[in-house]
């Protein structure tokens, strides 16, 4: 123990070592020292692209960010009199709601609508007429 001496104040008070008054210091340095060795040897995750399904056409600039449908309702290649109305806003939807596997990251009706050259949407957009028009098609709704 360590002798007291009478403060100014007259109150017998222990004055702290110099290990005792830096010890907050010494604890967050530590805590900082910690934290960045732990950061240190953390792993980089490796960052994966997929490949798309097919080469991209040319007219097929690749996006990058999450796919988001699209709402268009009129397509040059899907003229007004070829689907009956009952078929035509199924088409639609999922022409609007399905992403082309080009690579473009758009819908599949944004891709025919913005590269009319993109094979992959075209014969995406084929098939989808081809299953909703199907005499199968109207029995599983």
């Amino acid at each position: 123990m360590l002798p007291t001496e009478p403060n100014s104040d007259g109150t017998n008070r222990k004055e702290p070592s110099g290990a005792e008054r830096h010890s907050p210091a010494l604890v967050a340095a530590s805590l900082i020292l910690l934290a960045l060795l732990v950061w240190a040897l953390q792993p980089r995750g490796p960052r994966f692209t997929p490949a798309p399904l097919e080469p991209l056409a040319a007219g097929c600039p690749p996006v990058r960010g999450d796919f988001v449908p699209s709402n268009i309702t009129e397509l040059p290649d899907l003229k007004p009199d070829e689907l009956p109305a009952t078929v035509r806003p199924r088409v639609l939807y999922r022409l609007n709601m399905e992403p082309c596997s080009c690579g473009c990251g758009q819908s599949i009706a944004a891709c025919r609508l913005n590269q009319p050259e993109c094979r992959t949407s075209a014969r995406l957009a084929q098939s989808i007429v081809s299953d909703e028009t199907s005499p199968a098609a109207g029995s599983h709704r």
